[in-house]
Formats: structure tokens, C-alpha cells, sequence
């Protein structure tokens, strides 16, 4: 069954030449590499490309029901050990039903739980993962002890205690997909047993054989006569209309489709290639596509195979299988007077409002850039924000087009404009214009060109507002200015003030007051239902000279 396992070598702190144990009901694949003290439990899936190294440290415990997937490396140190659910030291303990999946880097000393997800390429190295903990993609967690049940976002860095102490809960339906990959990886690993034992697979093979011919047949008849009808029936007109616009430029057409977890990380999958030019070719493979993925999201691309770049980007179907009208992701076609003043009323009609409109003009009339993030609760509260599809243009019906289009994809989701400066390479604006009820923010956090603008931020009477600053506080952050001093802001939930846990607004580089005054009324205005504090800070010692509340929840 193992191809490629190994005794441990002689080392200056180890002769033991202690060789894996691996359980009879166990899968480990022959391109895997499995070396020393490594004891393997039954029903476990190791998968090709994997290498599990207890030449150093030792000795390594992998429990019954957990898949180690391809490219994934456990080794350890020499020095340090972790606690088993035997109570016995290890320098890696992976427990029961738990999947560390492609490319993950385990290094210990490390335990890792029951029923716990490691997700792709994610690095845990002296770390504690209690039970049922879920690490997404591209994550790093050392020198920490993450309590059970914890979600850690994709490409967090937690390498503190308070970090890991601060982490959200996992969901239902996190500990659902992390059953769900245990389940398909029991599966594999039953399918290559089977695979590799004459008696199971030969029937198998021979009820292939028997039918193929048949089905292949009855497939092509069924496909030619059913095509014209998928075509029609789940393809609208005006995707058909597009399609053949695309054609019709020279460009091809490509889709994509996501379940809603890869929506929502907008990790979509290409379906098959299509080919061909052919209008009627195009629509039965969309079609196609439509049909295999119905409860699904899919969209189309339009592809400029000379520039090696996309021009188009739309959804056609959520899951359900309910068609979606096209909107307006058009900006590359060429746009008559009548279309573009078309599109600005379909703008409208999604939920982008006049204020918007002008923000956007003064904007674009400053010579800054539009980009726009999204992030669902999850995400909204860790300040985890995911950049949508590049806006190119600098024409204002392009960016209102663009910005209609991820509301409208991102419903039930928080949805931000931001303001580039393409010279200084920095923010100059972070405007929510969407919560998940769908209502639509006020605009509040303007580009600040002038002093003026900065004044208007502040209410005339001398009081306080949720998005607003009083006198006593512009004129502390004028002090700090003016003494060199720069200026930071953090916010805290309910939860997060009582337990001290503060989180960072986005940083401030800016030492002018207008630009801090705007900074701080962003911060105010995205968190108004929560602690909101200034900080000034001293560069030079890189320590802070002031921690003060400027805003209460309510």
C-alpha cells in the first residue's frame, strides 16, 4: 500500500530508527512520503504529494476518520512537545475526523483537534487548535492557543493571545462543510481501496463496458434534440442579445460558476471552454452550463483574447435556477447618448442614489479613482473586505454602472466605495453605501480637499452626533498635530469595550487636519453603533500619548 515510508534516520538526538504505523483501513497513496515515529489511524485518507516527516521531532498521531490532502507537510522541531488526548507528548497531534487540506504547512510542536478544517496553504506552527475550530484559506497561526469552536478568516495573521481570544464564533453551516469535505475524503479513500483490490474494481469496469456504448448514443440523441430547447428556455434574451454583441466585437465568450460559499469568497470555477465563435454554439454551452449547475450562481465572461484581459463580467443565473436580467456590466461597448442615459436610470433603480452620484462626479473631477469592496457579517466585523472587479474607466456612467452591479450581486452584503489617488497611492475615501437590510448609508466621509470641508464635518451648536466631532475634540487633534504627534482611531463593540479587545479604524497617513477630521468621521460614521476612541501617537517613540473616547453606542 505505502510505497514511499521510511524508518526515522539516525540523528545526534535520536537512533531510535523508528518507522510509521499506519492502520490496515488506512489510505496512504504511493507518492506520498511518510518517515519515522508517524502512527496513522484507521479509515485515514493521505493523499498523493503529502509528506509527513518525523525525522526531528516525534512522534507524530494522525486519529481515525482525518484526511491529509495533497501537498500538505507536517514536520517539527526537535525541542517542544504538545499533549495528546492520551495524555501523551507529541510534537504533532491531528485528532479525529479532522481534514488539513491541500498545501497546508503543520509544523509543530502543534495540536490540532477533533473535527477541525485547515484550509489551503494556511501555516500552523506552535500553536494549540481546539476542537471544532475552522482556519480558512492562506492563514497563519503560531505561538497562539485558539479556543474551540473559533473561526479564523482567510489570511489572518494571529500570532497573539488576544487575537485568538477575540476570534468569532464558527457557524452552523462552517461545521457543516467542514462534514461535508470528512465525508467526500471517507469516500476517496474507500474509492482507491477499492481501486487497488482486483475483486471490487473488475465489476465495476465490466458494467462500463456493457454500457457505454449505449449511453454514448442516446447522450449525443438527447443533447442534439434537447440543446434548442435549453437555449430558449433558460437563456434570456438578453444574455442571447449580449452574446452576440461579444461575437459580433470580436471577443469570446467564457462562464463560470460558484455555490454560495464561493460566492461569497468570489471563488468562482471556469465550467468547459467554449470554442467556438458560433452564436448557436455559444448559447446550447451556456445553456449546458445553466442546466449542470442550477443550483448555482453562473456567470458569463467576455473575454478580449488579444489584450488577455475581460471585458465582461455577469451573472445569468442564482441558485434556484432563476435567470438574471442583464444589467448594465457593458462599459466596453461602444454606447449611444440614449444607452448611457438608459443605464443611469437602471442605476438609480438599484439603489444608488443621487448624494452617491455627486460624490462620485467630485471624485472622478479630482483626477482620483473609484474601487469598490464588499464583506458579509462575518467579515464586515473582523474588517475583512474583498476588493469587487477593478473599475478601469474614469467615465462617471461606467462607475455608477459598475457600482449598481456589485449592490445588486452583493445583496445582503456590506458594499463600500473607495476613493484612489492613483499619484500618492493612498485612500482618500471609504464610504459604506450598503448594508445587508439593504439600506443605503448616507453619505458621510467626503474627499477632503479644503479646510472648509473638515469644518462642515462638525455640528455648529458645539455638540456631539454619531457622525460628527464636537470643538473640545478638533481642537485636541490640532494640539497633537501640531506637537508632531500622529493620530489613530479604534473602534469596539459592546462585547469588545468591556473585555478591552479594540480594533483599528483604517490608518491615517495623512498629518493634515482636514484629512484626519474626514478620517475620524468615517470611522464615526461606519461604526455608529459602537465604542469609537482617538489615539495620538508619538512617532519618534512609537508609543501612545492619548487614548480617548469620542463616541458611545446609542
Amino acid at each position: 500500500m505505502v510505497a514511499r515510508s521510511h524508518a526515522a534516520p539516525p540523528t545526534p538526538w535520536s537512533k531510535n530508527l523508528a518507522e510509521p504505523q499506519i492502520h490496515q483501513t488506512a489510505y496512504v497513496h504511493s507518492f506520498s512520503n511518510i518517515i519515522g515515529d508517524v502512527r496513522i489511524s484507521e479509515n485515514v485518507l493521505v493523499a498523493p504529494g503529502s509528506s509527513i516527516r518525523a525525522d526531528e521531532g516525534g512522534a507524530f498521531y494522525i486519529a481515525a476518520g482525518s484526511n491529509i490532502q495533497d501537498g500538505v507537510v507536517i514536520h517539527a522541531l526537535e525541542e517542544g512537545r504538545v499533549i495528546g488526548d492520551d495524555q501523551q507528548p507529541y510534537s504533532v497531534w491531528i485528532g479525529e475526523n479532522t481534514s488539513i487540506t491541500h498545501m497546508s504547512l503543520i509544523h509543530g510542536p502543534a495540536y490540532i483537534g477533533d473535527d477541525c478544517f485547515i484550509g489551503f496553504r494556511s501555516t500552523v506552527f506552535n500553536a494549540r487548535i481546539g476542537k471544532g475550530c475552522i482556519v480558512m484559506m492562506h492563514a497563519l497561526v503560531q505561538d497562539v492557543e485558539i479556543p474551540p469552536g473559533k473561526y479564523v478568516p482567510s489570511g489572518a495573521v494571529i500570532n497573539t493571545q488576544q487575537q485568538a481570544d477575540r476570534l468569532p464564533d464558527v457557524e452552523e453551516e462552517d461545521r457543516q462543510f467542514a462534514s461535508h469535505v470528512v465525508k467526500s475524503n471517507n469516500a476517496l479513500r474507500s474509492g482507491y481501496q477499492c481501486a487497488a483490490d482486483d475483486a471490487c474494481i473488475a465489476p465495476i469496469r465490466n458494467e462500463i463496458a456493457q454500457s457505454s456504448d449505449s449511453n454514448r448514443s442516446d447522450s449525443q440523441t438527447s443533447r442534439s434534440s434537447d440543446n434548442s430547447y435549453s437555449s430558449m428556455s433558460s437563456i434570456t434574451a438578453e444574455v442571447q442579445q449580449q452574446v452576440r454583441q461579444l461575437l459580433g466585437q470580436g471577443y469570446r465568450v467564457g462562464a463560470e460558476y460558484a455555490d454560495e460559499r464561493r460566492f461569497r469568497t468570489s471563488s468562482w470555477q471556469s465550467a468547459t471552454s467554449i470554442q467556438s465563435d458560433r452564436v448557436s454554439d455559444v448559447l446550447n454551452a451556456l445553456a449546458d452550463c445553466v442546466e449542470e449547475h442550477a443550483d448555482k450562481y453562473v456567470r458569463i465572461i467576455g473575454i478580449d483574447t488579444k489584450a488577455k484581459r475581460r471585458v465582461l463580467e455577469e451573472i445569468i443565473q442564482r441558485p434556484g435556477g432563476t435567470p438574471v436580467k442583464t444589467a448594465t456590466k457593458t462599459a466596453t461597448f461602444a454606447s449611444t447618448p440614449s444607452q448611457s442615459n438608459n443605464r443611469t436610470t437602471q442605476t438609480a433603480s438599484a439603489g444608488v442614489g443621487s448624494d452617491l452620484q455627486t460624490q462620485v462626479r467630485s471624485l472622478l473631477a479630482q483626477g482620483y479613482r473609484i474601487g469598490i469592496e464588499y464583506a458579509d457579517e462575518r467579515r464586515f466585523r473582523t474588517s475583512s473586505w474583498q476588493s469587487a472587479t477593478s473599475i478601469q474607466s474614469d467615465r462617471e456612467s461606467d462607475v455608477m454602472n459598475a457600482l449598481a452591479n456589485v449592490m445588486d450581486e452583493h445583496t445582503g452584503e456590506y458594499v463600500r466605495i473607495i476613493g484612489i489617488d492613483p499619484k500618492a497611492k493612498r485612500r482618500v475615501l471609504e464610504e459604506i453605501i450598503q448594508k445587508p437590510n439593504g439600506k443605503v448609508s448616507p453619505t458621510a466621509k467626503v474627499a477632503v480637499q479644503n479646510d472648509s470641508t473638515a469644518q462642515a464635518a462638525a455640528p455648529r451648536n458645539g455638540g456631539t452626533s454619531n457622525t460628527s466631532l464636537n470643538q473640545d475634540t478638533i481642537a485636541q487633534i490640532r494640539q497633537l498635530l501640531s506637537q508632531g504627534y500622529k493620530i489613530g482611531t479604534e473602534h469596539a463593540d459592546k462585547r469588545r469595550f468591556r473585555t478591552g479587545s479594540w480594533q483599528s479604524c483604517s490608518p491615517i497617513d495623512s498629518s493634515r487636519e482636514s484629512d484626519v477630521l474626514e478620517n475620524l468621521a468615517g470611522c464615526m460614521s461606519e461604526h455608529n453603533d459602537e465604542y469609537v476612541r482617538l489615539i495620538g501617537i508619538d512617532p519618534k517613540a512609537k508609543k501612545r500619548v492619548l487614548e480617548t473616547i469620542i463616541q458611545k453606542p446609542n
